[in-house]
């Protein structure tokens, strides 16, 4: 086990700030290597305070107990390539009777193209049990990339899910009868609620409940609102912060404040009618992926603000929002810790942090 202080710096943000607040310049947390892997854990969750069950892209399944983690077997076939592997985790609600968990993961055909899957199984000591996939993205594609693939259940029992654009931004996104550039919403055995947006609407992939997104990386339900969060890369600059509407279309790529990786022009428009500006946006573009509100009273007044995992900055982020949701300020923990892939909140209230090839960690106040 690898322990090591990391000191606080703080930065103020340029895009959408409105109150200048005036921070301690450094703070001391003691951030604790829990688990150790070479490989990249994409996704961790809690069974218990105790136990923590994650992916690792590579397609393998593990539980974490006492230091021991125990490989999960019974899961399916996994394209690992690139983006694509086996990505997000989420426990139904009542799993603590019901044993079934969620998992999304990219998905060939015979030709070795791909799109993003979700399957419901049962966790039945270290096997899954009973798996099904209860949505499988159409529209194939040999491209290895932005498959999403964030899930949440929400406080009515219905699951949110995302899937990226897949690479071709000039037909998924904007287009309701394609997969690609969207967050989803079931019900928990796959079936269509009755109330989603394009229910009615001939031709649409009526599990759609927002479109054009690019490549959401990051979800979570807010403990008070109950509304669905998500963050999502933008190309070079661009990458934001939206909170989900039924039906309504967050423009990628008609509206966006980035550019192509070229630095050439992909629009002029920042915004048009009938599309939803971002609650915030980074430019330059942090690739941002895991994203968790802390309603905990753990760390001196952190509750209320958001964390999001930096994959090109290597540093995890934290955002003080106002009565407004509006951005505050912005600062660095765990700065050059490393490729931050996801954060959670333990159940006692506790940061738990993924980072590609390195492993799982915890956030300890001093």
């Amino acid at each position: 086990m690898k322990r090591f202080i990391l000191i606080f710096t703080f930065f103020i943000s340029c895009a959408q700030n409105d109150d200048t607040i005036v921070t301690p310049s450094e703070i001391n947390y003691t951030i604790s290597n829990i688990h150790e892997t070479a490989y990249v854990p994409w996704s961790i969750e809690f069974i218990d305070n105790e136990t923590i069950i994650y992916t690792e892209r590579r397609g393998k399944l593990f539980l974490l107990k006492n230091g021991i983690a125990t490989e999960i077997n019974g899961l399916p076939d996994v394209f690992h390539k690139n983006q694509g592997g086996l990505l997000d985790i989420e426990l139904h609600p009542n799993f603590s009777n019901n044993k079934k968990i969620y998992i999304s993961f990219s998905k060939a055909n015979d030709k070795d193209e791909t799109n993003t899957a979700i399957a419901s199984a049962k966790l039945i000591e270290n096997k899954l049990e009973d798996l099904e996939i209860i949505y499988l993205g159409e529209e194939m594609t040999s491209k290895s990339l932005h498959f999403g693939s964030r899930l949440q259940f929400d406080n009515n029992g219905y699951l949110y899910f995302t899937i990226g654009d897949r690479g071709n931004r000039d037909q998924n996104p904007q287009d309701i009868s394609r997969d690609g550039g969207k967050v989803y919403r079931i019900n928990e055995d796959g079936s269509i609620p009755e109330d989603n947006p394009f229910i009615n609407e001939k031709g649409a992939k009526t599990a759609i409940y927002s479109f054009g997104h690019r490549n959401p990386q990051g979800m979570f339900k807010h403990p008070v609102t109950g509304k669905i969060w998500t963050n999502e890369h933008g190309p070079r600059g661009g990458d934001e912060i939206n909170i989900i509407e039924s039906g309504k279309n967050y423009g990628w790529p008609k509206i966006t404040y980035g550019i192509n990786y070229s630095g050439t022009t992909i629009t002029n428009d920042k915004s048009l009618e009938g599309m939803e500006q971002p609650l915030y946006y980074w430019v330059p573009s942090i690739a941002p992926s895991g994203f968790e509100f802390i309603s905990s009273e753990k760390y001196d007044n952190w509750n209320g603000s958001i964390l999001v995992g930096s994959l090109k900055y290597m540093y995890l982020e934290r955002l003080v929002l106002n009565k407004n949701n509006n951005i505050k300020y912005r600062e660095k923990v765990a700065e050059k810790i490393g490729r931050v892939r996801d954060v959670k909140l333990s159940p006692d209230g506790y940061i738990y942090l993924a980072v590609d090839n390195k492993g799982i960690f915890k956030v300890i106040p001093n």
